[in-house]
């Protein structure tokens, strides 16, 4: 569940000067603005080493971002989502993306049905995106959601001893590389 907006009917220009100056971050959505809580250490840790291995694994034209930049899904909503990768060289806007081949959430108690629901259901109108992964930060498990070629979109769970291979990037990992030494 949202906190209470800090700022209601704001356009993206303005919600990208807002941020430009705040001393938090917010996501705009619906042309409302939601202060967001800080991450645990076990979430910054997990992102970090996902982000980390999306940058080492990187070829061009493919980018990785970590949790500071924004994801704009139109005029009226944007996200920081915790990682994503994007291939496409004309997403070139210095503050913000919009066509992300690759989504990675890490689940927070307070974020978990909104990363589910609200989100995922903004990620899938993105035609560039091809996986949209949650990552759960308590117990070993990935669910990865992957468009198939038909426009339909499948879940795969990643448990015990099976590997993740992501779509955009030549990279394939274990649980052991996402939930080793946190």
């Amino acid at each position: 569940m949202r906190q209470a907006p800090v700022k209601t009917d704001v356009g993206f220009e303005d919600y990208l000067e807002f941020e430009t100056h705040s001393e938090h971050k917010h996501e705009f959505v619906g042309g409302e603005l939601f202060m967001m809580a800080g991450a645990s250490e076990r979430h910054n840790r997990i992102s970090g080493k996902l982000y980390a291995r999306l940058l080492a694994a990187e070829m061009a034209p493919c980018r990785s971002y970590f949790a500071d930049m924004k994801l704009k899904i139109n005029e009226q909503t944007s996200y920081y989502p915790d990682v994503m990768v994007v291939c496409d060289d004309s997403d070139d806007h210095a503050y913000y993306k919009t066509k992300p081949c690759l989504i990675i959430e890490v689940l927070s108690d307070s974020t978990e049905a909104i990363d589910r629901g609200e989100k995922f259901h903004a990620y899938r109108k993105i035609g560039s995106l091809q996986a949209y992964v949650l990552v759960n930060q308590h117990h070993q498990r990935l669910e990865v959601f992957r468009l198939s070629d038909d426009g339909r979109w499948f879940l795969e769970d990643i448990l015990d001893d099976k590997v993740l291979t992501l779509p955009c990037v030549n990279l394939s990992l274990s649980l052991e590389d996402v939930y080793a030494e946190l």
